[in-house]
C-alpha cells in the first residue's frame, strides 16, 4: 500500500488507516480485525485514551505485541475520565497531558507514541500550556511527534502559528468538503498533513447509501444538504465513475488531494477491512473527475469558530 509522509517529520503512514473506535470490546474479533488490517498493508493505527474509557487502547496493545516496531501508532488525549464513573471533562492542561500519556503507554504497552493528538480543543484552552506539555514529551522520547484532532479554523490557526504539529485530523469527505477552505491553503503552506477521518460520510459515500439514507437521515438534513436533495447528489456522485464502486470514489477523492496524508475509515470487520483496503487503492480519480464530483457537490463552509 501506498505510504505519504506525515507533514515535516519522518513518519511515513499507509494512505488508508485503521480508525480503532469501531472495534468492539470482543478481543479475538478485535485482533482479527487489525490482523486483517495489517496483511493488507495499514501501518496506521488511530485510537484514544477516551474510546471505551480505555479499553480500545488495551486491545490495540495486545493485537500488535511483536510487531510494534513497523507501526505508526496514534492516540488522542484531553478528555478526562475516571473509570467507573459516568461521563468526561474536557482537560487540555498540561498536568492532564503529562500524566494521561502514561496510562496510555501502560495500555498500549509500549514505551513511545508515534503520533499523540490533542482530542479536540477551543480558543479558550491554554493553548500555549499545552503545546509546552506535548514539546516536552518530545523531548523525553515519549511520542514522536503531535497534531490535534480539530475541525476549528482559529484553533487550527493558533496551532498552526505557535505550534510544530505534523498533523490536523478533520472530518473531510465528498458531502463535507469544509477543509478545502482556505485552511486547507494553510495546513499545505506549512507542510501540515490532513489526516481525514470520516471519509464515507457516517455510511452515506457507500453501497448501502441509500438504505443508510433513509435509516438514519429521513427528513433529516446532513450537513448543509437538505434531505431531499441527498439521494439525488449520491446517485450523480455515483454516476462519475459507473465501474467504480462508491466507496473507491469516496476514498480516492480525498486522497487525490495532497494535504491528505491519510484517510482513517473504522472497521467493524475483516470484510469492512478489506472493502476499505482495495478502495484505497483502486484508480486514483482523474482531475477532470475531481472537478465533476466539486460541481456536483456543496464546497462546505464553517459557519462557526472562524
Amino acid at each position: 500500500m501506498e505510504k505519504r509522509r506525515l507533514g515535516r517529520s519522518d513518519l511515513h503512514v499507509s494512505v488508508m488507516g485503521l480508525g480503532c473506535m469501531s472495534l468492539g470490546q470482543d478481543r479475538e474479533k478485535a485482533k482479527s480485525i487489525i490482523d486483517g488490517a495489517l496483511e493488507q498493508g495499514v501501518n496506521y493505527l488511530d485510537t484514544a485514551d477516551l474510546y471505551d474509557f480505555g479499553t480500545n487502547e488495551e486491545l490495540v496493545g495486545e493485537a500488535i505485541k511483536g510487531r510494534r516496531k513497523d507501526l505508526i501508532l496514534a492516540t488522542k488525549v484531553g478528555n478526562k475520565f475516571e473509570k467507573g464513573k459516568e461521563g468526561w471533562t474536557w482537560d487540555p492542561s498540561k498536568a492532564h497531558i503529562k500524566e494521561s500519556v502514561k496510562k496510555s503507554l501502560q495500555r498500549l504497552q509500549t514505551d513511545y507514541i508515534d503520533l499523540y493528538q490533542l482530542h479536540g480543543g477551543t480558543i479558550e484552552d491554554p493553548i500555549d500550556e499545552t503545546i509546552e506539555a506535548f514539546e516536552e514529551l518530545k523531548k523525553e522520547g515519549l511520542i514522536r511527534e503531535y497534531g490535534i484532532s480539530s475541525i476549528r479554523p482559529n484553533v487550527i490557526r493558533e496551532y498552526v502559528e505557535k505550534s510544530s504539529i505534523v498533523s490536523v485530523m478533520m472530518q473531510y469527505s465528498i458531502l463535507d468538503r469544509r477543509p478545502e477552505e482556505s485552511i486547507e491553503d494553510l495546513l499545505a503552506e506549512h507542510n501540515i498533513s490532513i489526516v481525514a477521518r470520516g471519509p464515507l460520510a457516517k455510511g452515506l459515500l457507500t453501497s448501502r447509501g441509500t438504505d443508510q439514507l433513509q435509516r438514519k437521515f429521513y427528513n433529516k438534513d446532513y450537513l448543509n444538504y437538505k434531505y431531499e436533495d441527498l439521494e439525488r447528489t449520491i446517485l450523480h456522485i455515483a454516476n462519475v465513475r459507473p465501474t467504480h464502486s462508491l466507496e473507491q470514489t469516496a476514498l480516492q477523492y480525498c486522497l487525490h488531494n495532497k494535504a491528505v496524508a491519510s484517510v482513517i475509515a473504522g472497521a467493524s470487520s475483516v470484510e469492512q477491512v478489506l472493502s476499505n483496503t482495495t478502495a484505497a487503492g483502486s484508480l486514483p480519480l482523474k482531475d477532470s473527475e475531481v472537478e465533476d464530483i466539486k460541481r456536483l457537490t456543496k464546497a462546505n463552509q464553517y459557519e462557526s469558530h472562524r
